[in-house]
């Protein structure tokens, strides 16, 4: 269970602080709702506390983990599928399982397939989503600014 005030990643929508757990009546059913706030686009959302787990919702990775998301995104090897359909359709479900992991994945791949082709319009917008999600969430984990973060990451994938 997450506490108040705890960052937590939802998967598509990022980085998100529980801003209060509340009990609500909804259809004569009582339960436990998180109230989730998303800074980056003043969005604000209920979650059942008991759904958390099976929509993806994590939280966000610890400080020793970063590095491994720097390995991925440094890495010289990409999994560059020539089909866009297929390429498209395994980064979404990448995208989809909520792993920085996973998502630092797809951005380097993107990238380094934007070096050799360019990338149609839904992959370009997927490229930029992932990178800001994976850029937002080492910046709140090693409290730095956006934009420092952004240039690190940038130069790695350069």
């Amino acid at each position: 269970m997450f506490k108040v005030k705890q960052n937590i990643v939802y998967p598509i929508h990022g980085i998100g602080k529980i801003i209060a757990i509340e009990k609500k009546k909804i259809l004569d059913k009582k339960s436990e709702y998180y109230i989730i706030e998303f800074e980056s686009n003043n969005m604000r959302i209920m979650v059942p506390v008991d759904k958390a787990e099976e929509i993806g919702i994590r939280p966000v990775i610890k400080k020793t983990e970063v590095d491994k998301v720097l390995k991925i995104l440094k890495s010289r090897k990409a999994a560059i599928d020539d089909d866009w359909k297929a390429r498209y359709q395994s980064n979404t479900e990448k995208i989809k399982t909520g792993s920085i992991f996973e998502i630092a994945q797809v951005v380097k791949d993107l990238h380094r397939r934007n070096k050799t082709k360019e990338l149609s319009i839904m992959e370009r917008k997927m490229y930029e989503n992932a990178l800001h999600h994976i850029i937002l969430e080492i910046s709140t984990v090693k409290k730095t600014s956006f934009e420092e973060t952004e240039k690190t990451i940038n130069k790695l994938l350069s």
